[in-house]
Protein backbone atom coordinates (compact mmCIF):
# COMPACT_ATOMS: atom_id res chain seq x y z
CA UNK A 1 0.00 0.00 0.00
CA UNK A 2 1.31 3.10 -1.03
CA UNK A 3 1.50 6.18 1.69
CA UNK A 4 0.00 9.32 0.83
CA UNK A 5 1.41 12.86 2.43
CA UNK A 6 -1.38 14.52 4.16
CA UNK A 7 -0.93 18.17 4.12
CA UNK A 8 -2.69 19.72 7.03
CA UNK A 9 -2.76 23.73 7.22
CA UNK A 10 -2.64 24.01 10.97
CA UNK A 11 -1.08 26.96 12.88
CA UNK A 12 -1.06 26.34 16.60
CA UNK A 13 0.55 29.15 19.00
CA UNK A 14 1.14 28.85 22.65
CA UNK A 15 1.44 31.65 24.93
CA UNK A 16 3.75 31.55 28.03
CA UNK A 17 4.72 33.65 30.23
CA UNK A 18 8.22 32.34 29.83
CA UNK A 19 8.46 29.90 26.33
CA UNK A 20 12.29 28.84 27.87
CA UNK A 21 11.04 27.57 30.71
CA UNK A 22 9.26 24.73 29.22
CA UNK A 23 11.24 24.27 26.34
CA UNK A 24 13.88 23.70 28.44
CA UNK A 25 12.21 20.55 29.75
CA UNK A 26 10.77 18.90 26.61
CA UNK A 27 13.26 17.66 23.38
CA UNK A 28 12.50 19.32 19.98
CA UNK A 29 13.93 20.92 17.70
CA UNK A 30 13.72 24.93 16.17
CA UNK A 31 11.95 25.93 13.30
CA UNK A 32 14.45 27.83 11.16
CA UNK A 33 14.03 30.58 8.04
CA UNK A 34 16.37 30.85 5.24
CA UNK A 35 16.97 34.59 4.55
CA UNK A 36 19.28 35.75 2.12
CA UNK A 37 20.92 32.34 1.52
CA UNK A 38 21.21 31.88 5.57
CA UNK A 39 20.09 29.51 8.19
CA UNK A 40 18.68 31.59 11.06
CA UNK A 41 16.81 30.62 14.17
CA UNK A 42 12.95 30.84 13.74
CA UNK A 43 11.60 33.17 16.61
CA UNK A 44 8.87 31.32 17.86
CA UNK A 45 8.70 27.89 16.35
CA UNK A 46 9.94 24.20 17.15
CA UNK A 47 8.98 20.74 16.19
CA UNK A 48 9.03 17.65 18.19
CA UNK A 49 9.35 15.19 15.41
CA UNK A 50 12.12 14.30 13.34
CA UNK A 51 12.90 16.40 11.09
CA UNK A 52 16.34 17.03 8.75
CA UNK A 53 19.03 19.40 10.97
CA UNK A 54 21.47 21.05 9.96
CA UNK A 55 24.53 20.03 11.79
CA UNK A 56 26.04 23.33 12.14
CA UNK A 57 23.07 25.11 13.46
CA UNK A 58 21.01 22.56 14.99
CA UNK A 59 18.02 23.40 13.67
CA UNK A 60 15.47 22.17 11.24
CA UNK A 61 17.15 22.53 7.93
CA UNK A 62 14.19 22.91 5.97
CA UNK A 63 12.84 26.36 5.61
CA UNK A 64 9.33 26.69 7.84
CA UNK A 65 7.23 27.78 4.96
CA UNK A 66 8.84 24.70 2.83
CA UNK A 67 8.47 22.49 5.77
CA UNK A 68 4.58 21.77 6.66
CA UNK A 69 4.54 20.84 2.77
CA UNK A 70 6.91 17.83 3.93
CA UNK A 71 4.90 16.94 6.73
CA UNK A 72 6.70 18.39 9.82
CA UNK A 73 4.15 19.99 11.80
CA UNK A 74 5.40 23.28 13.86
CA UNK A 75 4.42 24.69 16.73
CA UNK A 76 5.16 28.28 17.84
CA UNK A 77 5.60 29.37 21.30
CA UNK A 78 5.05 32.67 21.81
CA UNK A 79 6.31 34.59 25.27
CA UNK A 80 3.50 37.02 26.76
CA UNK A 81 4.89 38.70 29.95
CA UNK A 82 1.69 39.64 30.89
CA UNK A 83 0.81 36.10 31.82
CA UNK A 84 3.04 36.28 34.74
CA UNK A 85 0.79 39.12 36.18
CA UNK A 86 -2.17 36.35 36.12
CA UNK A 87 -3.62 34.52 39.13
CA UNK A 88 -5.76 32.23 38.37
CA UNK A 89 -8.47 31.70 35.27
CA UNK A 90 -10.81 33.56 37.66
CA UNK A 91 -8.55 36.44 37.55
CA UNK A 92 -8.72 36.29 33.51
CA UNK A 93 -12.44 35.78 33.27
CA UNK A 94 -12.33 39.50 35.57
CA UNK A 95 -10.54 41.07 33.20
CA UNK A 96 -12.01 40.45 29.67
CA UNK A 97 -15.59 40.32 30.81
CA UNK A 98 -14.81 44.12 32.28
CA UNK A 99 -15.44 46.52 29.28
CA UNK A 100 -12.03 48.51 29.48
CA UNK A 101 -11.81 52.32 28.93
CA UNK A 102 -11.46 51.95 25.09
CA UNK A 103 -10.21 55.63 24.99
CA UNK A 104 -7.06 54.38 26.65
CA UNK A 105 -6.10 53.68 22.75
CA UNK A 106 -5.63 57.04 21.82
CA UNK A 107 -2.97 57.60 24.61
CA UNK A 108 0.46 57.09 23.33
CA UNK A 109 1.87 56.36 27.16
CA UNK A 110 -0.62 53.74 27.55
CA UNK A 111 -0.46 52.00 24.07
CA UNK A 112 3.20 51.85 23.46
CA UNK A 113 3.13 49.32 26.27
CA UNK A 114 0.53 46.77 25.00
CA UNK A 115 0.74 43.54 23.34
CA UNK A 116 0.87 43.98 19.55
CA UNK A 117 -0.42 47.09 18.80
CA UNK A 118 2.51 49.17 20.44
CA UNK A 119 4.20 50.35 16.92
CA UNK A 120 0.41 51.09 15.44
CA UNK A 121 -0.58 54.08 17.84
CA UNK A 122 -1.86 55.52 14.07
CA UNK A 123 -3.59 53.09 13.36
CA UNK A 124 -5.50 53.15 16.79
CA UNK A 125 -5.74 56.65 16.23
CA UNK A 126 -7.48 56.41 12.84
CA UNK A 127 -9.71 53.83 13.39
CA UNK A 128 -10.73 54.05 16.98
CA UNK A 129 -11.97 51.17 18.04
CA UNK A 130 -14.31 51.18 21.14
CA UNK A 131 -15.06 46.82 20.94
CA UNK A 132 -13.01 43.39 20.90
CA UNK A 133 -14.59 43.21 17.29
CA UNK A 134 -13.56 46.65 16.07
CA UNK A 135 -9.61 45.70 18.40
CA UNK A 136 -9.73 42.10 16.70
CA UNK A 137 -9.91 44.17 12.78
CA UNK A 138 -7.06 46.55 13.80
CA UNK A 139 -4.98 43.81 14.41
CA UNK A 140 -5.26 42.65 10.95
CA UNK A 141 -5.50 45.58 9.63
CA UNK A 142 -1.84 45.84 10.94
CA UNK A 143 -0.83 42.54 8.61
CA UNK A 144 0.37 43.62 5.37
CA UNK A 145 -2.74 41.43 3.63
CA UNK A 146 -5.64 43.79 5.44
CA UNK A 147 -3.58 47.42 5.37
CA UNK A 148 -5.67 48.72 2.60
CA UNK A 149 -8.56 48.59 4.81
CA UNK A 150 -6.63 51.23 6.71
CA UNK A 151 -9.15 54.45 7.44
CA UNK A 152 -12.72 52.54 5.79
CA UNK A 153 -15.29 52.95 7.68
CA UNK A 154 -16.08 50.50 9.99
CA UNK A 155 -19.31 48.44 8.34
CA UNK A 156 -16.43 48.14 4.93
CA UNK A 157 -13.98 46.70 7.61
CA UNK A 158 -15.63 44.59 9.16
CA UNK A 159 -17.26 42.68 5.68
CA UNK A 160 -13.85 42.37 3.96
CA UNK A 161 -10.93 42.22 7.30
CA UNK A 162 -12.02 38.15 7.84
CA UNK A 163 -11.96 37.14 4.07
CA UNK A 164 -8.79 35.20 3.01
CA UNK A 165 -7.35 37.12 0.64
CA UNK A 166 -6.43 36.26 -2.75
CA UNK A 167 -2.16 37.20 -2.09
CA UNK A 168 0.16 35.72 -0.51
CA UNK A 169 0.86 38.67 1.98
CA UNK A 170 0.15 37.77 5.44
CA UNK A 171 -2.96 37.96 7.44
CA UNK A 172 -4.19 37.40 10.77
CA UNK A 173 -7.45 34.71 10.92
CA UNK A 174 -10.30 36.03 13.01
CA UNK A 175 -9.48 33.41 16.13
CA UNK A 176 -5.89 34.64 16.15
CA UNK A 177 -7.34 38.32 16.34
CA UNK A 178 -9.68 37.64 18.73
CA UNK A 179 -7.23 35.77 21.55
CA UNK A 180 -4.94 39.34 20.53
CA UNK A 181 -7.89 41.17 21.39
CA UNK A 182 -8.64 40.20 24.76
CA UNK A 183 -4.99 39.94 25.74
CA UNK A 184 -4.74 43.41 24.66
CA UNK A 185 -8.49 44.31 26.93
CA UNK A 186 -6.55 42.18 29.82
CA UNK A 187 -4.21 44.53 29.86
CA UNK A 188 -5.93 48.11 29.62
CA UNK A 189 -7.93 46.19 32.42
CA UNK A 190 -4.95 45.66 35.00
Amino acid sequence: MDQQLVYVDADIDIDLADRNILLDKIDHICASIINDDKLIKHKTGVYFQTVPVDPRTGYCSVDYKNAQSKGYFKVDFLNVGLLSQIKSNDYIYDLINKEPDWNKLQDYNIVKNLFHVHNHFDVLQTMKPDSVEKLAAVLAIIRPAKRHLLGKNWNEVLEQVWLKPQSEEYFFKKSHAIGYALTIVMQLNL
